[in-house]
């Protein structure tokens, strides 16, 4: 077909490229997921699927030639909105890779967890209610009986609760290559945390930014990914200035001036904020930081605080995003090497595409960051971000570098 190949024999991959187009393509040096490589008796080299014992002698990884790109300016459209995880991942091979999903026990974070797990993936369920955690983890293991998930309590409304989940990751194991911040609250009353911030803030995005915070020199070492669940309402937060990134806004100690959809919003903008400042200040360590949103009105536990809106999400059923389809964003920022130099982008329907104003401000996303480590350092105290690596034998490792004011 006039196309020009490139052997790369150190990574056993294999480049092509159209003489006309001059787009270039690669096989990468891993077999899709089940299948292995045999030689017959007369030396010939065949390829077999564990599972079905299906036999070929042309190589799946054919199959899955992705497309390089430089940048988004030349990223061609593979998923869209109706793109499912498993889809996403289809032929890939997670093995060896570990990956964190809070709030997986239900929902898209069940979803997202199953999906990366039938894919090789070692995956840690953060979940609030360890034995529905277990429970989800069962039900992934009866799909996919070779399925490595782990569970972890984690409690969002703690950060005390949130520190002790990081600490017996990074005493777990030795590098988080996914970390997927799924949790998070809709429409809840007003009401303080352990810790005395108002709950939506804090379980939506503060405990988040602590969580992302404790693990990033152990995700450094990966060239990890981490995914930040946003929401298409984010375009309706009241935060439009600088002065507006305060405690009083954010974390209202009263519930006069509290408006739940409002703080639901805030907390949704806070998350791109802090996804791109992550990738402004951590992506040039190797660690991609991206935003997402999962889809409209889909239908999970997140409204069970509202009777109104679970009638209206049950109404629209019908024509919303199945969870499969509602994960697929996460799972592609995760996975997807269409993205992986395209750290900063906000994705909608499995494409980037262009946030609010007040998301791409600098100012509003160093102003948070800066106020997120001084609550932080306020409740936890001056070893807020140090974390013990004794089961590994080494001493302890303090995070302050990567979270000082600048």
């Amino acid at each position: 077909n006039g196309e020009v190949f490139y052997a790369h024999h150190g990574s056993k991959s294999t480049q092509w490229t159209h003489p006309r187009t001059g787009k270039k393509k690669t096989v990468s040096g891993a077999l899709p997921l089940g299948w292995e490589r045999q030689h017959d008796d007369d030396g010939s080299v065949k390829f077999v699927h564990r599972e079905t014992g299906r036999e070929t002698y042309t190589d799946p990884r054919l199959a899955f030639a992705v497309e390089e790109t430089t940048g988004l300016h030349d990223l061609r459209q593979r998923f869209d909105a109706s793109s499912t995880g498993l889809q996403v991942l289809h032929g890939r091979d997670l093995s060896g890779q570990v990956a964190i999903v809070t709030g997986a026990n239900s929902g898209i974070g069940y979803e997202t967890a199953r999906t990366f797990a039938f894919h090789g993936c070692t995956v840690v369920l953060a979940c609030r209610d360890v034995e529905r955690g277990r429970a989800a983890m069962a039900r992934i293991k009866k799909q996919r009986p070779f399925a490595d998930c782990h569970v972890l309590r984690l409690e969002l409304s703690s950060l005390a609760s949130v520190k002790r989940f990081a600490q017996d990751v990074v005493t777990a194991f030795k590098g988080v290559h996914i970390l997927v911040l799924n949790a998070g609250a809709f429409n809840a009353p007003h009401q303080l945390t352990e810790d005395g911030m108002e709950s939506t803030y804090q379980v939506n995005h503060l405990s988040h930014f602590y969580l992302a915070q404790l693990l990033l020199t152990t995700m450094q070492a990966c060239d990890a990914r981490i995914v930040w669940l946003s929401a298409e309402s984010h375009r309706f937060a009241s935060m439009t200035h600088s002065d507006d990134i305060c405690e009083a806004v954010l974390s209202p100690a009263s519930r006069k001036s509290f408006v739940p959809i409002l703080a639901y919003n805030n907390s949704k903008l806070c998350n791109l904020l802090a996804a791109f400042e992550l990738q402004r200040r951590f992506g040039y360590y190797g660690i991609s930081s991206y935003a997402v949103h999962p889809g409209n009105v889909v239908s999970t536990g997140l409204v069970r605080n509202s009777w109104l809106y679970s009638a209206l999400f049950a109404l629209v059923r019908p024509w919303s995003k199945s969870l499969q389809q509602a994960c697929a964003s996460s799972v592609y920022c995760a996975c997807s090497p269409d993205v992986a130099r395209c750290g900063g982008v906000y994705v909608n329907g499995c494409m980037p595409c262009m946030p609010s104003r007040q998301s791409l401000d600098p100012v509003l996303a160093y102003r948070l960051y800066n106020l997120n480590i001084r609550l932080i350092e306020s409740i936890m105290g001056s070893t807020a971000f140090t974390l013990l690596r004794s089961a590994r034998g080494a001493a302890e490792t303090n995070l302050r570098l990567s979270t000082k004011l600048i």
